[in-house]
């Protein structure tokens, strides 16, 4: 089982994660991120943090199960950092291409999981399963009421930082500081939209 997750040996001991310091630090930029994710995405649409909508929670879930998955693809820890760049860059060609955001995130995610199951890795499976349960369920979201909307996607954002926790106690598929950074995104700007919805 735990194969199916691994996609290389187990990471040396770092001297950026492992200790309380180190692993609350991430958790904090982590959190301070999914902030001024939720800042900016707002203020993009002309509006204030206070104006959240299903699809500031909806891209972030999308953005986090694409790095998850290009880690997984390529077998590299490190390739879920560099993922955080075109990942992010997806909202830019919904808007240029007049595409739903949800879909640029699908197809992007089907092409990984392909390439992945091609070159025959292992930890492709469970990544892609998870892209599609987060991001499915962030997805369907977008088309409720906006209120309940806004609570799904929240919730299945925040729920993703379990998946973060299994990655970061098992040391699997992305470095350990990718793990705690997304448990304080994660839980901060999907508590922060739950809340903003009740």
């Amino acid at each position: 089982m735990t194969e199916a997750f691994e996609t290389a040996a187990r990471a040396r001991p770092s001297r950026w994660t492992g200790t309380w310091p180190a692993n609350t630090a991430w958790i904090v930029v982590g959190a301070i991120t999914g902030f001024g994710i939720l800042v900016g995405q707002t203020a993009a649409t002309g509006g204030t943090w206070l104006d959240a909508t299903a699809e500031e929670p909806a891209t972030t879930v999308g953005v986090a199960a694409l790095c998850y998955l290009a880690a997984a693809v390529t077998g590299v820890r490190w390739a879920g950092w560099v993922a955080v760049v075109p990942a992010s860059a997806i909202p830019v060609v919904s808007v240029l291409t007049d595409l739903p955001r949800w879909i640029p995130f699908a197809l992007a995610g089907v092409v990984l999981a392909g390439v992945g199951l091609l070159r025959g890795r292992a930890a492709t499976r469970p990544q892609t399963a998870a892209m599609i349960g987060y991001f499915g369920v962030a997805a369907v979201a977008l088309y409720l009421d906006p209120r309940l909307g806004l609570v799904l996607a929240g919730l299945a954002l925040a729920a993703h930082a379990a998946w973060d926790l299994v990655h970061y106690r098992r040391d699997i598929v992305v470095n350990r500081s990718l793990a705690l950074w997304c448990i304080g995104l994660d839980l901060t700007l999907g508590g922060i939209c739950v809340a903003l919805a009740l």
